[in-house]
């Protein structure tokens, strides 16, 4: 079991039911709340048809947070990690809305360009060898890739780097980014499970 933040496909996002996978009360909420700032609704696109983005948050987050405290705003954090759902949208700040999940009493939408852009900036400052880490093709690919394989190892003598030195900062610093490049590849919001 865990948290996992997962990729929501256009039907799901649409659906009544959040237990069987439906996100409609955020798609409404968040839909009503673009038409009232003159913005469009909300069109999921079709997804990565047959896989998804599947990552679970298992490493601590103190480092990550202490990291982002120190070079963050408040609002760049919030837009950056605090969201419950993200968009490929672009949102000028966070839309809070008044839906719970079963994690929170209302749900944050960010846009996912200001999420890139954050991570982008972030993983300057780290030095993430953006090149070598996976860019999410397969489900769990970056738990993988942080916690259980070699690669990391081997990556970090040829590339060293800040990102080597607290290897639970830079796993969130790049789960965050592949977040953002994930839904605005393929369209499609991402949220945690």
């Amino acid at each position: 079991m865990g948290v996992y933040l997962v990729s929501i496909e256009a039907g799901e996002w649409f659906g009544a039911d959040e237990g069987a996978g439906g996100h409609g009360a955020v798609a409404s909420a968040f839909d009503d709340e673009l038409r009232r700032r003159g913005i469009p609704p909300y069109e999921p696109g079709p997804g990565a048809g047959g896989s998804w983005f599947e990552e679970k948050l298992s490493p601590s987050m103190k480092g990550f947070d202490a990291f982002c405290r120190d070079r963050l705003t408040e609002a760049e954090r919030e837009t950056f990690y605090g969201w419950t759902v993200l968009v490929p949208v672009s949102l000028e700040e966070p839309i809070r809305l008044p839906v719970g999940s079963a994690y929170a009493d209302e749900t944050v939408v960010a846009g996912a360009p200001q999420v890139l852009a954050l991570g982008e900036r972030l993983a300057g400052i780290l030095g993430l060898p953006l090149d070598a880490i996976p860019a999410t093709g397969a489900n769990l690919e970056l738990v993988l890739w942080f916690r259980e394989g070699d690669q990391v190892a081997g990556t970090a003598a040829a590339r060293p780097g800040p990102w080597a030195e607290d290897l639970d900062t830079a796993f969130y610093v790049t789960l965050y980014l592949r977040a953002a490049q994930y839904a605005l590849r393929y369209g499609c919001p991402v949220t945690y499970s």
